[in-house]
């Protein structure tokens, strides 16, 4: 391991720690523990059940935007796998996701550009979800609800152009070459790169059939993660309203997701669900503990179907993680 990475995993474990023990500072560890222990059983069970839909949904989602060019089972494993993989500093799954992709036949651009049409996706279910339930918080101020409503309607917006240049890609690589040679300074950054790769990804939805398979498929994606995240109120016996708790938590706990530097988001995660804990009005001790109960369910199921991938792809977590490092580095 080189001297950066080395200094980029203590950093994530820095910034996870520091996070944790912020959340911590008001809460006694033994209530929180005895909150946790205290779940219900079959509650639990249901909860991790949903997380493995989850992660299979996602797995047919990808499958469609491949044009089902690779086996169901294959696509669902490496999806697997990039949950687990996602879990490192910098979220390296996604970029080893691409290169054993290719071992199985699939050209890493396709599978690359596949994903940031998951990303695109992803990100505008998530403003959206966070825009309609901000709306609905009965305290909350209009200083708040009113950027969050316009947000989502730019998220929305902004995603019917992408859908537009997906049509139309000729039109915008023209636009791109006038704006070139209007000002020289462009063809020294990495613009034109950027716009080919994006536009390769969109390619993969200017097909409606296909553009109508991965939004079901998200939706359905969505909706499970949605269902894992209300068992774990239940099991937890939190009596709140579910329709601005359920739906705020999980989009949040996507965001905190997202953030690269910490070693499996542990922090940002928590912070996220506490944070949503509060906006409804719940304990905060049960917010912890739901936060804390969260993420740990849904790792374990990426530990759990992440490993299983790896051994049904044939590589071991070593090769999956230097293949994620060698295409983050390209």
């Amino acid at each position: 391991m080189t001297g950066k990475r080395v200094l980029l995993v203590l950093g994530s474990m820095i910034v996870s720690a520091a996070s944790v023990a912020l959340i911590l500072r008001d809460v006694n560890l033994d209530d929180v523990a005895s909150s946790i222990s205290g779940a219900d059983g079959g509650q639990l069970c249901l909860a991790f059940l949903f997380v493995a839909l989850s992660m299979f949904t996602r797995g047919i989602r990808w499958w469609g935007l491949l044009g089902k060019g690779l086996p169901l089972i294959k696509a669902i494993h490496l999806v697997n796998v990039t949950f687990l993989g996602n879990q490192l500093p910098l979220r390296l799954g996604e970029a080893a996701r691409s290169l054993l992709a290719s071992r199985e036949g699939v050209a890493i651009e396709k599978a690359a550009a596949s994903i940031v049409v998951e990303r695109l996706i992803d990100t505008l279910l998530v403003v959206l979800m966070i825009a309609a339930t901000v709306g609905q918080l009965p305290d909350a101020p209009a200083y708040v609800t009113v950027p969050a409503s316009r947000f989502g309607a730019l998220a929305l917006v902004a995603f019917l152009c992408l859908l537009a240049l997906a049509r139309h890609p000729q039109k915008a690589k023209r636009f791109l070459a006038i704006m070139t040679q209007k000002l020289p300074v462009l063809n020294r950054s990495p613009l034109q790169r950027i716009v080919d790769n994006l536009l390769d990804g969109l390619g993969a939805i200017a097909n409606l059939r296909t553009l109508v398979f991965t939004l079901v498929w998200s939706l359905i994606a969505w909706t499970t993660s949605l269902a894992a995240f209300y068992f774990l109120h239940q099991a937890l016996g939190i009596e709140v309203n579910y329709a601005q708790s359920v739906p705020l938590g999980v989009s949040l706990a996507a965001l905190g997701i997202a953030l690269p530097f910490t070693i499996a988001a542990v922090g940002p995660f928590e912070a996220a669900i506490i944070v949503t804990g509060q906006l409804v009005g719940m304990d905060s001790l049960a917010a912890i503990s739901l936060g804390f109960l969260f993420h740990g369910i849904s790792v374990f199921g990426y530990i759990v179907f992440g490993s299983a991938g790896l051994l049904a792809l044939g590589a071991s977590p070593g090769t999956a993680a230097a293949e994620g490092s060698k295409t983050a580095g390209r």
